[in-house]
């Protein structure tokens, strides 16, 4: 018996002791859990009382509380919800998969990822998420590279002192988004009005309602940066939109300070119909001339797709005037639709307005899409197009005719 005891007390001392050093367990409880062991295995009857069962149970509840303790005090934090804690996960087995994924998602993103319908939806999604952040990551980059020549640049020229022999004045940056505010606040007041259609939320893509916010952004810096710009309007426009919360995003505190008119009103209502002017490129009418007493309206939609006939359609069903950029009458058109980006239509405007030059203005249009600039009409272009291939098609005929008569003499002459 007494070599029983002696193993058991062995055994308790080799693995009980290091379990609740481990755990952190109290050493009354401890030195309790193992008087009970002791005299529970120290006893002749091989036959267990219900009361020492009872005691077996107590020490069982005191070590899982121990432990729950220790699990409460050391994993305190706030837990996400249980399915944002799944879509985390997924994203990071995809990542381990080499798929395209972002590295850093917000909730909201996430919260869009998983309401996306099919898996195929979800991984355009990341895929998009994925690009966003490597443009923007290579935008930072290349700001900082131009920030640090501008430093460069300037240390440069402290040194030689080409500063101070400048006729040129130099006004600080803040001096001069002053003197943009300043104008901006003067168009609100005579300036001409440019609207902006914001009624084609439904017809676009999540994707395609940024694109489309953020080429408006562009346009209204183009614009706040002229010396004569428009009193933008954005009509249709609904508080917490699509449209709303991507604005938020862009222009964050500086949203509510924006020098422009934002209505959930139409301009029919606002501005009278015989001076509204809807452009878009479906239009079977040609804009010859900028007209200053005209209000133009600028249809807020970007498509993948290219839905042709939406603005025109809507233009039609409100009985409004449409007009059309005359590209095809200044530009030899190569390839693409005639659909431009809202910064395009934006500085083309604003061109216009200032020169009433057409190509000056059309200069603002990608080069990928045209060959150049046309004198004449595109018509006679075309024509004399016509007549340079058929004269390269007669030539190659001749010398085709030449090389056969040549080659086989007799079979030509018999002829």
């Amino acid at each position: 018996m007494q070599c029983a005891n002696m193993l058991l007390r062995k055994i308790v001392r080799s693995s009980v002791l290091p379990f609740a050093a481990q755990h952190g367990m109290k050493k009354d409880l401890f030195l309790l859990s193992r008087t009970l062991s002791l005299s529970l295995c120290l006893k002749q009857d091989k036959a267990c009382e219900p009361s020492e069962k009872l005691d077996l149970d107590e020490w069982k509840k005191v070590m899982k509380s121990g432990l729950q303790e220790e699990v409460s005090e050391t994993g305190s934090e706030p837990k996400e919800p249980s399915s944002l804690a799944a879509a985390r996960e997924t994203l990071e087995m995809w990542r381990l998969a080499g798929r395209a994924v972002p590295e850093n998602i917000s909730e909201e993103q996430l919260k869009t990822f998983m309401e996306c319908p099919s898996k195929s939806a979800k991984k355009k999604y990341l895929k998009y998420l994925h690009l966003r952040e490597l443009h923007k990551k290579s935008h930072k980059r290349k700001m900082d590279e131009k920030r640090e020549r501008r430093l460069e640049e300037q240390d440069q020229a402290s040194d030689t002192d080409e500063t101070k022999k400048s006729s040129f004045l130099f006004l600080p940056s803040s001096s001069m988004e002053k003197a943009y505010h300043w104008r901006a606040a003067q168009s609100m007041i005579f300036g001409q009005p440019l609207v902006f259609d914001m009624s084609y939320e439904k017809e676009m893509s999540v994707r395609e309602v940024t694109n489309t916010v953020k080429q408006i952004v562009m346009g209204e810096s183009s614009n706040r940066r002229t010396v004569d710009p428009f009193h933008i309007h954005f009509c249709n426009f609904k508080e917490d939109s699509l449209y709303h919360r991507e604005f938020i995003k862009h222009y964050r505190e500086a949203w509510g300070r924006l020098l422009i008119t934002v209505t959930d009103q139409c301009y029919t209502e606002i501005f009278p119909k015989d001076k509204l002017i809807y452009l878009t490129a479906d239009s079977p009418k040609v804009m010859k001339k900028f007209d200053h007493d005209k209000i133009y309206i600028v249809g807020s939609l970007v498509d993948k797709s290219i839905k042709t006939g939406v603005s025109l359609a809507r233009a039609k069903r409100l009985g409004l005037e449409t007009a059309a950029l005359p590209l095809e009458k200044y530009l030899l058109w190569s390839t693409g639709a005639k659909n431009l980006t809202l910064d395009q239509m934006m500085q083309i405007l604003l061109t216009l307005k200032d020169t009433d030059d057409w190509k000056k203005a059309l200069e603002f249009v990608p080069k990928r899409k045209y060959c150049g600039f046309v004198n004449k009409p595109v018509k006679e272009v075309k024509k004399t197009l016509d007549l340079i291939n058929t004269l390269k098609l007669r030539k190659e005929r001749e010398k085709v005719e030449k090389r056969f008569a040549r080659n086989h003499p007799k079979q030509y002459t018999l002829k």
